[in-house]
């Protein structure tokens, strides 16, 4: 196995919420949600912060129809950061990750945006991070785009996040469930390829493993993890889902 191999995997979900559809329009960032994983594992660290979007020195009136989508008012806006202000913070922490988006031509496009904008002199998003976009992965799997709340449905993950309104970091959070099942089969396909394999040899062939081989070490949750454990699924039941296993 190669150092390459042994790397660490670090993925952001990322979404964003805007005051319209075009940054070319004068549109700009609302909301900043971001959800770290390491080697497809949620770790619970996070990003996240609202933006007080402005044009011409003044804050921007958003549409009510804008505001009924993602649910920040105006006057929710008004006292938080302009992006300038959050932009060092933001960069420091998708910096180096793989960043796993739903249409990532479009938050990508506004990043850019708040990036040339800025008075520092910040990086584009491709040079300091690879973009994966959920929205190709799904047309490559179902034959055409399918939006976030398609794969939430149909991945049976879309109880699991209260999306009354779609906030980024909200959104950003289903996505993670919906990358974890849309990609469990090519980690299923990663663990055939072991260590020692050859190009020759039959990938499907059985291995037996050595009789003198080191006994496994089994660790048993303790009772605190098993009180957790408890709890977290009956945070799950009362989403009105129900854990696969059981069934």
């Amino acid at each position: 196995m190669t150092k390459e191999d042994n790397k660490e995997q670090r993925l952001v979900i990322l979404d964003t919420e805007t005051t319209g559809i075009n940054p070319r329009e004068g549109h700009r960032i609302v909301e900043i949600g971001c959800v770290e994983m390491i080697n497809r594992q949620l770790t619970g660290r996070t990003y996240h912060a609202y933006i007080k979007p402005m044009q011409h020195g003044m804050q921007m009136i958003m549409d009510q129809e804008v505001i009924n989508v993602h649910g920040l008012t105006d006057e929710f806006l008004s006292d938080k950061p302009q992006f300038d202000q959050v932009a060092q913070e933001f960069i420091d922490f998708i910096k180096g990750a793989e960043l796993v988006i739903h249409n990532a031509k479009f938050d990508v496009g506004f990043m850019d945006h708040e990036f040339s904008m800025a008075k520092a002199n910040l990086p584009m998003t491709h040079d300091i991070c690879t973009v994966t976009d959920t929205l190709k992965v799904s047309k490559d799997e179902f034959g055409s785009p399918k939006t976030l709340d398609f794969l939430a449905r149909h991945y049976r993950v879309d109880k699991l996040v209260d999306r009354t309104y779609h906030g980024a970091l909200i959104d950003a959070q289903l996505l993670g469930f919906v990358y974890i099942e849309m990609t469990r089969k090519q980690s299923a396909l990663n663990l055939t390829v072991g260590e020692g394999s050859s190009e020759g040899e039959d990938a499907n062939a059985i291995k037996r493993l050595p009789v003198n081989r080191e006994k496994l070490k089994i660790i048993y949750a303790t009772a605190d993890e098993v009180i957790e454990h408890q709890k977290r699924l009956a945070i799950v039941a009362e989403k009105g889902s129900e854990p696969i296993w059981k069934n």
